[in-house]
């Protein structure tokens, strides 16, 4: 694991106020950032280059609130390198269209809407070519898993504090989704599947 050293080296941590000349003094905001920085790296994966992005996002202060809580999402959301099938780009395009894309929005251009195309891409290669009839049903559960994101990060307090739990409550959160959604599927599957008799 990288130290903390190797991250005040990378830019990615300010420099401490120097107490000796081999020592320096941490507040809170350093060990805010360090937190986050570690959030990154070992929650969300992210290389230092996206670590070093995510951060300059945060540090910026012309934008509202909104417009920085969507970069954010964006810079962590990193879809994977594989082809997108054209029909699946189709599929991801017409959701967007139909819950409210901005005109002109363009799939290409967002980090979120290319790891959509991206896995329904995969189910298409494996056969599961109507994946996508799942997204509906999907968003009507994650908007209220959304409200209670973005209510909880809303008690944070300060506005970096609310960016930096986004950013925490979004990669811990996919983990905890992941999660919950087997339990859950273990729980609906004794009612569903034990009972069919085939």
């Amino acid at each position: 694991m990288p130290t903390i050293k190797y991250y005040l080296r990378e830019g990615l941590l300010p420099a401490g106020v120097l107490t000796s000349p081999n020592q320096a003094h941490y507040d809170e905001e350093h060990l805010r950032r360090l937190r986050l920085v570690r959030a990154l790296v070992d929650v969300g994966g992210l290389s230092i280059a996206a670590v070093r992005e995510v951060l300059a996002v945060i540090d910026t202060r012309e934008e509202s609130l909104h417009t920085k809580l969507g970069t954010v999402q964006e810079a962590i959301s990193r879809p994977s390198a594989a082809e997108f099938d054209p029909l699946a780009v189709k599929d991801v395009q017409e959701f967007c269209d139909r819950h409210g894309a901005p005109e002109g929005f363009d799939i290409a251009g967002s980090g979120v809407t290319q790891m959509l195309a991206a896995a329904l891409s995969a189910a298409r290669s494996i056969g599961h070519d109507h994946f996508q009839q799942l997204l509906e049903p999907y968003l009507e559960g994650l908007r209220i898993i959304a409200r209670a994101d973005l209510e909880y990060i809303a008690r944070l307090g300060s506005r970096d504090a609310v960016i930096e739990g986004m950013v925490v409550g979004t990669l811990i959160g996919d983990e905890v989704l992941k999660a919950l959604r087997r339990l859950v599927h273990a729980q609906v599957s004794r009612e569903l599947v034990e009972t069919d008799s085939r």
